[in-house]
């Protein structure tokens, strides 16, 4: 492909070949062209394009359409990602959640759209992503929910046996349960309280200044335009695409 943008370095491909599948030291079949592979599905999370879509140059569409569901529903571009990410600095961490828009053409998978992480809200068909960020604003971790479910639901898997000196947060977090929790672990809860609070408490405001960073990496990973718009069906695959888009923004 002649588009650089969308071209696995040599440098970018050394980082990533270790950790595929289908290496020549691999036991059984050897997968034939996984950094074609790579550039194909780096493509489409950058495009948003239906597979059908995708360019001859990078093989026949319904092959890497294929080999893009075993690596997604085996967890290849999760592991991916974190083999990219490095250790993040845990002096505090971040959480929010955001909503991205679910193309009419998503719906309709197995087990109906609640099981795909697919609800209802203002926007019509939605997902929320509820997503930990470092103290640098890198990603840590991410859930997908039905778009109208509360951030909340996505607190307790998220923050399960990370180690952070602080957890910075919005108002819509000010829950009893979460306070406890962080004061057990020893970590201080820097979240506004609700107005509708009977007794107010204070909050660290300066410290507080640092959440735009969570909202620069939505931003940043929604200039993707198969994260800024849902058009997988299955929740396996979408997380797939934000495992992909996270691995790119990490490896920068």
């Amino acid at each position: 492909m002649n588009d650089q943008r969308f071209v696995v370095t040599d440098a970018f491909w050394k980082r990533l070949e270790e950790h595929l599948p289908g290496k020549a030291s691999n036991a059984g079949v050897t997968a034939k062209d996984n950094r074609l592979f790579l550039e194909a599905v780096f493509w489409r999370v950058r495009t948003g394009s239906p597979w059908r879509d995708l360019p001859s140059g990078f093989g026949k569409w319904n092959s890497q359409f294929r080999r893009f569901r075993r690596w997604a529903k085996s967890g290849v571009f999760e592991r991916l990602f974190n083999a990219m990410s490095g250790d993040p600095d845990l002096e505090y961490a971040l959480i929010d959640g955001t909503i991205v828009q679910v193309h009419q053409k998503a719906s309709g998978a197995k087990g109906g759209p609640q099981a795909q992480a697919i609800g209802r809200s203002r926007g019509g068909l939605t997902t929320k992503i509820v997503a930990l960020v470092d103290a640098l604003g890198n990603l840590m971790r991410f859930m997908l929910l039905p778009g109208q479910a509360h951030d909340m639901k996505g607190v307790a898997p998220l923050i399960r046996g990370v180690s952070f000196g602080a957890l910075l947060a919005d108002k819509a977090f000010d829950a009893n349960w979460l306070l406890e929790e962080l004061d057990v672990r020893g970590a201080t809860a820097v979240i506004p309280p609700k107005a509708n609070r009977k007794q107010q408490r204070d909050y660290d405001a300066n410290a507080y200044r640092w959440r735009h960073l969570i909202e620069n990496y939505f931003a940043k990973i929604k200039e993707f335009r198969g994260i800024a718009t849902r058009y997988d069906k299955t929740d396996c695959s979408y997380a797939a695409n934000w495992n992909l888009a996270a691995t790119l923004i990490a490896s920068r």
